[in-house]
């Protein structure tokens, strides 16, 4: 375990963003944090990265290096009139890092960026600005990654080529990577564990295929010809876009997907369709 906060809470006048928050993130897997604009995400991520102190409670960091954590709040911050190589040779004499042209093109080629371009940063698209935040996270080697709403603002290419960086950076950096979003699409995706939050509260922690399954009502089938098969008839199907959906649980989707195929119907893609507002009601005690 890499990253622990422990009881964590904070106030804001009468505002209570954070409210008794336990959490944790372990080297080599990405941890997500679920919750809608104003939930506390943000909050909670300042008071694990040092940014803000904590009303009550505390954080653990278990790393011996010069920094432990890096981290983008909010969206990366860059000097947009330098460009890349500028921006990461600054941030790294602030650092006290190396500034040696290996050490720059080590974080330029780690996060997937040119090493010849030299126009100022505020040329490149968000997808790239967000690599180079990531970049410069990644001076002095820290062992955690603490990435705020970091497909934000990206086109469906920029999201997917960032995630790729996100699930690298884990597996073959054994970085603990956590990372605050709204979009349940996307950390499904990349994240091995899941906590929701809600107005400060986690209200729910699972490992991310089981608290999905928990809440998937849908799916949504992508194929040829689905409308003609009699099985798709007792789940409700819809007509969506490309494909349909249809009514039905995670018990109940391989005999769906498996009495499709063996009718000679193709499928393309089949993705779950999650119960919001059922994911940010509080469990029960």
């Amino acid at each position: 375990m890499i990253i622990s906060g422990k009881n964590l809470s904070k106030k804001y006048g009468g505002l209570k963003a954070v409210d008794d928050v336990n959490i944790q993130c372990n080297s080599g897997t990405v941890t997500g944090l679920l919750g809608t604009n104003g939930a506390g995400k943000s909050t909670l991520f300042k008071l694990l990265l040092g940014l803000v102190k904590p009303d009550e409670g505390s954080v653990t960091v278990n790393s011996v290096r010069p920094k432990p954590l890096g981290g983008i709040i909010e969206k990366p911050c860059l000097y947009n009139y330098l460009n890349a190589r500028e921006n990461l040779n600054l941030f790294s004499k602030i650092q006290g890092a190396p500034t040696s042209k290996m050490a720059i093109d080590g974080l330029l080629e780690k996060v997937g960026l040119p090493l010849d371009r030299k126009d100022p940063v505020k040329n490149y698209s968000m997808g790239m600005q967000q690599r180079l935040g990531i970049a410069i996270a990644l001076i002095n080697q820290p062992e955690g990654l603490i990435l705020d709403e970091p497909f934000s603002g990206l086109d469906p290419i920029g999201v997917e080529n960032l995630r790729e960086l996100i699930l690298e950076l884990a597996k073959k950096d054994g970085i603990a990577v956590l990372i605050a979003s709204h979009n349940v699409d996307e950390l499904q995706k990349c994240c091995n564990f899941l906590y929701v939050i809600q107005n400060g509260t986690i209200i729910k922690s699972e490992a991310t295929e089981d608290l999905i399954s928990q809440h998937t009502t849908k799916y949504h089938i992508v194929g040829k010809a689905l409308m003609q098969s009699d099985i798709l008839k007792i789940y409700n199907p819809k007509v969506q876009g490309l494909g349909v959906e249809i009514e039905c649980g995670t018990a109940d989707i391989g005999k769906v997907l498996q009495e499709l195929t063996a009718q000679g119907i193709t499928i393309n893609s089949c993705t779950p369709r999650i119960d919001l507002h059922k994911l940010f009601q509080p469990t029960e005690q």
